[in-house]
């Protein structure tokens, strides 16, 4: 029989997505499953992206560009330019997602056996990227007790070696929800001038900010417009993430020029996904206002239940929807599990990701789980329920 080839091997499961067949049986027994492992939002997708689909009038779906169609470049320059950050439609190439983007940028700047340096916990996809480009992650780590900041830059210079040519960020932060301060894009910004590094930043979540707190992007640091690479989602901010449309950003011309070729290996973006996408940046801010509203009181309600539970540690997060906690327990992939194979209340149960794949050091995590706010108030409430009860009941309860 022939061999799967040893990328293969080495390929991680998706930690968020590992868990699915023990959810699906829990289901067709009948027990209600509250989704909390994946950043899926339940809130609606604008009318306007659902209209642009439905009255679509094209005799034949074509392929696009393979940077995008024009016109959506366009219009995400104007999106970008109200929010501070001026480019132009040669210096954007839309992906199939972010996903994709951000394989692009990786396979652009780094050769195979390069190390890129990412602050851990971080989005776990991540390891997945650059295992398929033959890149290693070099992990720092931050710490629950400082709410998962940005370590100090003695970590960063520790971690550089001759193999390493980018730092990476996500901002706000997947899936801690820590929201990078200016202050600490400086620092970012020091070292990958000192170094000559490429410095990436996955800003998917820029407008879901809490409590006066305000998102600074990386396109605006000066002195380092050719080290960055901008990785951005139309698809994620919308809440709808089903059609696909992310994109890759630098003032960097050669780094576009170079990305053009792995984008044109792959044909084009997905044409329906960009129609919608284009039609969702006319939608007006009000749609963000109600969202962040409605965020923050989801966040209110699992950081409150949340904390006022025995030997549960949970920083509150900034940003995104997104809170890691540490909880008592012994091993977060078996709780996780055992939550969907065992454990009931009230015939209900919650699927959570354990926070072992959002590390690249082996064995960290094992406390901590990833939450996704992403339901209603009512049904958070129902499974921080199921949360308190199960950590009564858990076998591997550590205290």
């Amino acid at each position: 029989m022939p061999k799967i080839s040893d990328k293969g091997r080495k390929m991680p499961a998706s930690p968020i997505r590992k868990l699915v067949p023990y959810a699906d049986k829990a289901k067709k027994e009948g027990v209600t499953v509250f989704h909390l492992n994946i950043g899926q939002p339940d809130i609606p997708t604008p009318d306007s992206m659902i209209r642009a689909m439905h009255e679509l009038d094209q005799k034949v779906i074509e392929y696009s560009h393979s940077a995008g169609i024009l016109s959506c470049r366009q219009k995400m320059c104007e999106y970008y330019k109200k929010h501070g950050i001026n480019v132009e439609p040669d210096e954007i190439i839309i992906g199939a997602g972010a996903s994709e983007a951000i394989l692009f940028g990786v396979m652009t700047c780094l050769n195979p056996g390069d190390e890129i340096i990412i602050p851990e916990p971080f989005y776990a996809n991540y390891n997945g990227f650059a295992t398929t480009a033959g890149v290693n992650v070099k992990p720092i780590p931050s710490s629950i007790e400082t709410g998962f900041a940005l370590p100090p830059i003695e970590e960063f210079e520790k971690a550089i070696s001759p193999k390493t040519k980018a730092i990476m960020v996500c901002n706000p932060n997947n899936p801690t929800g820590y929201l990078y301060s200016k202050e600490e894009l400086e620092v970012l910004r020091k070292i990958v001038k000192k170094y000559d590094l490429y410095l990436f930043a996955d800003e998917v979540y820029r407008e879901f900010c809490y409590d006066g707190y305000t998102h600074h992007s990386v396109m605006n640091l000066e002195g380092i417009e050719n080290n960055v690479v901008l990785f951005d989602s139309v698809s994620k901010r919308y809440s709808a993430c089903g059609i696909r449309i992310g994109a890759m950003i630098s003032r960097n011309r050669e780094v576009m020029q170079t990305a053009l070729k792995f984008a044109q290996a792959r044909l084009s973006p997905p044409s329906l996904g960009q129609i919608a996408a284009e039609a969702a940046m006319d939608t007006p801010e009000s749609y963000f206002d109600e969202i962040i509203a409605e965020y923050l009181a989801r966040r209110n309600t699992v950081v409150k239940a949340l904390s006022g539970m025995e030997g549960v540690i949970c920083p509150t997060p900034k940003g995104a929807f997104y809170v890691t906690p540490s909880l008592p327990i012994d091993d977060s992939d078996r709780y996780c599990q055992w939550l969907l194979e065992e454990f009931r209340h009230e015939n209900q149960t919650v699927m959570l990701a354990p926070a072992t794949g959002f590390y690249a050091t082996p064995g960290e995590g094992k406390k901590e789980v990833r939450i996704s706010y992403v339901l209603n108030v009512e049904r958070l409430e129902k499974a921080m329920k199921c949360i308190e009860v199960s950590l009564r009941e858990y076998p591997g309860r550590t205290i």
